[in-house]
């Protein structure tokens, strides 16, 4: 796996854990939903993000695009 789908994979199950949260248990977890994508958006500008950081600390691969 590279690092460009783990992050893609730490996102998507951050963004359905927090809907499932808001569903089962609060609506105040749609906020965890929201941070997630303003962290996106600030990312794709800025490109910090600490899960990148702990990846390639890790070893993962990196691989340009989505091919």
């Amino acid at each position: 796996m590279t690092l460009e789908r783990t992050i893609l994979l730490v996102v998507g199950v951050i963004v359905l854990g927090s809907t499932l949260l808001t569903v089962l248990h609060d609506i105040r977890w749609l906020w965890l939903t929201g941070a997630m994508g303003l962290h996106l958006v600030q990312a794709s500008f800025t490109g910090l993000c600490p899960v990148v950081a702990l990846l390639r600390r890790v070893g993962l691969p990196s691989k340009a695009g989505f091919a």
